[in-house]
Parts: structure tokens; sequence; C-alpha cells
């Protein structure tokens, strides 16, 4: 039974804002627990909407966190299709879209990111997408397979991961697609151009079109609909359809109209939160896409826009809503689809933070790993094809150790022997 002498809020319906309920639960939490959701759809996780669910090959029931009777055995209060619009510290209250005012104790800020929008004419027709949300993908699910059909043409703004996971999807509907990019590869900013080329030449073999260099400058339409998309060196584009893939934007609005502590733009945006997850206001947490935590480990702080940082970053931050003493100091992680094509990153390695990359395997045939180093040190590792070693990857990063870079390299010798601490080497 609930006692409600404490109340503890969760804003954001994504996997970080359920994993924390589930947590405020385990850990023996028995005041109120209400979780405000924009949406009208239950917790669900994101990765799908550009996976498998976006592909065909896993149904929709498969996205949700938890199954909607949970929550009610849990007791944990949904407030479905309700935005939160103003916090206000003072009075320790969150005000719905509907008017409602909601009392807290506790607050955790889990309100994600949204898709960075295309400023250009021609965004407002009916083909232009984004993908974020589970309506989202359905949306583009159904559009991927009439392309598919018709022998129509996507063309995709940005080769990040969801760019390319989605030219991926679109390629196995049969669609024709086109990549626009300015940097000269994909995925230049995680992965640099050493591996940038690797996914060049994976989506070209599968008949995707890549215009580096170049960003887009109008969609072109009549009646409505899409039937161009012209990028700034002249180039136009047949489309029947475009999507914006140009990146995501912490949802700090709430935040900021509350007078919390922000991380400029510049250095990733978010709201800034020590190792705790802990905001400006001391009863005031956030985790997921929206936290630019200290990260104890690597010495900086960090927004992370990925799956596992959800997935661990709710419950860390439950348990500092309890009081539990937490070091959020998780190794970066996500992972990709593409194709027959499977990877796990691990660690952060940005451009100008290293200076060698070393391949262990056959990177020709795409199984391998890729280490980013910075003085000897391994700040980052990508098995492609590679399976059951990303705990040895983490290790290595965690160890600060210096491997030999002929050992590192040799298939033949075990990474896990290679994560003695520096001091030991």
């Amino acid at each position: 039974m609930v006692d409600a002498h404490r109340t503890f809020v969760i804003v954001g319906g994504g996997l970080a804002g359920a994993k924390a309920a589930e947590t405020l639960r385990s850990e023996g939490f028995t005041g109120r627990v209400i979780m405000i959701c924009d949406e009208r759809d239950h917790p669900y996780e994101r990765p799908p909407l550009s996976k498998g669910f976006l592909t065909g090959k896993e149904e929709r029931d498969s996205v949700f966190v938890h199954e909607p009777a949970w929550y009610a055995r849990a007791d944990v209060e949904l407030h479905l299709g309700q935005p939160a619009v103003h916090l206000d510290r003072e009075a320790k209250t969150v005000r719905l879209g509907d008017g409602t005012l909601v009392h807290y104790d506790r607050l955790l800020l889990a309100t994600g990111a949204e898709p960075r929008r295309l400023d250009i004419p021609g965004t407002d027709l009916a083909g232009v997408h984004h993908l974020r949300r589970l309506a989202h993908a359905e949306r583009l699910r159904r559009v991927l397979a009439a392309l598919g059909r018709d022998n129509g043409h996507l063309v995709i703004a940005g080769a990040g991961w969801i760019g390319l996971e989605v030219a991926a999807a679109a390629r196995g509907y049969g669609a024709e697609v086109t990549v626009v990019e300015p940097e000269p590869t994909p995925l230049h900013s995680v992965l640099g151009p050493e591996l940038g080329r690797i996914f060049a030449d994976l989506h070209a073999e599968h008949g995707v079109r890549f215009h580096f260099g170049a960003r887009l400058t109008e969609i072109t339409g009549q009646d409505g609909m899409v039937l161009a998309a012209r990028s700034d060196d002249g180039e136009e584009h047949p489309a029947h359809a475009v999507l914006a893939a140009i990146g995501a934007a912490p949802r700090t609005a709430l935040a900021e109209t509350a007078g919390l502590a922000l991380v400029d733009r510049a250095h990733g945006g978010g709201i800034a939160v020590d190792a705790s997850l802990r905001t400006s206001d001391p009863d005031v947490f956030a985790a997921g896409d929206v936290a630019a935590a200290h990260h104890p480990l690597l010495g900086t702080r960090l927004r992370v826009e990925h799956w596992a940082n959800a997935l661990n970053g709710g419950p860390a931050a439950a348990r500092a809503m309890l009081g539990h003493d937490v070091s959020y100091d998780r190794v970066p992680y996500f992972f990709s689809d593409q194709y027959d094509v499977g990877l796990e990153y691990s660690g952060y390695a940005p451009p100008g933070s290293y200076d060698q990359v070393l391949i262990r395997g056959d990177a020709a045939k795409r199984e391998f790993i890729a280490f980013w180093l910075s003085e000897g040190r391994v700040l980052a590792g990508m098995n492609v094809n590679v399976w059951d070693v990303t705990e040895h990857i983490q290790a290595l990063i965690r160890s600060g150790s210096r491997p030999d870079p002929d050992a590192l390299t040799d298939a033949t010798v075990p990474l896990e022997t290679l994560a003695a601490p520096a001091a030991d080497r």
C-alpha cells in the first residue's frame, strides 16, 4: 500500500523515467510515484524505432518498457498525454497542460531530446519526416513500404546513426535512397574518417547514394507532396519523401524557465548534473538524453543520447533520490544494426582527442575491433560483427593501461590480458 507521506515525480515517459520508477519500487520506496508523459503511449524504448520495428521485424508491443498493467501493480501513477508545462521549485509543483498542479518532494527530469529541424523552405510538406517518437516510426514504416512498392526515392539529410539505420531499413523495403551529408564520410564526428569510410562502402554496396560535402537548402513539391530536394552545391535530388536526421536537441525548456543550471549548446547542451545526477537544485535530478553529467571516470561533463545511458542512468538517479551514495561512471555505450553488420561502441573519443586508430581483425570483411588511443591509452573501442568483447573493451578503457600495440591488434592475444592498470605495465 502506498504511503502518501512522500511523493516522487518523474517527468518523461521514456526508458530512463520508466526504469527510475521501477527502481524506486524495487529499492523499497513506499511513497507516491507519479510519471508525467506527454505522449499517449506507455513508456517505450527508442532503439527499435530505427531498427527492428522500422524494418518490420518486430511488432509494436515489443517496444514498451513494461506491459501496461505493470504500472497499476507497482502503484505508479501515470499521466499519459499530459505535458509538463511549468516547474515551480519554490512551491515544489509541476503544472500540467490541463492546469493540474502536481506536488513533489523530489523530482526527476527525464524529458529526453527532440529532433533538430531543417531550417529551409519546404519542410511543411507532407512528405518530410523526423524520427524520434513511436508515432513517427509508425508513419515512416508505412512510407518506406510504399516507396519500396512504387520505386520511390527517399532523401536523408544527415549520415549519423539514425540516418544510416533508416537508409538500411529503406533499402530493405526496396526504396531508392540518397543521403546528403556535409562531412566527407558518414559518422564523421563520432568515428572519424578512418572508420567512416567503411560505412560509406557498406551502404554503397547496398545501393545507397551518398552526396558528401553538401547540405539541403530547399525541398520542393506540388499539392503538398515532396518532389525533390536541393543542396547548396546546386544539385537537385529526386525525392518522394525526406527524412531530417541532423541530430537531436535536449528538451531543457522546463529546466530553463525554472532557473536550473544548463550547459551551453557549444558543449553539448543539457541540464547540468553532478556525478549523482543531481541538478543545481538539491531536490531535482535529471537522467537520460537531457542530462549533462560530470563523469568521474572521464573527468569531463558529458551528455549521452543512447539507450544504455537511459537504461542505467534512470536507476542511478532513482537511487540518488532515495539518498543512496551514487557516482554514475558507466562507460558510454551504444549499438547499431545495419544490413548484416552489427556493432557495439564503448568509450568516448571525440575528434581531436585521439592520435591513433588501431584495428584488430579484418576490416575488409567487417569483422574487427577498432580502438581509438591517445598517447597509448585506449579511449574507445568498437566491435563490428565480433561479439562478447564489450566487457573486455570497457575494462581496457577503465584501466587507463597502455597496451602494447602489437598485442592490441593481434587477435590471438586475449583482450582480457591487456587491461592491467597503467602503473602495473
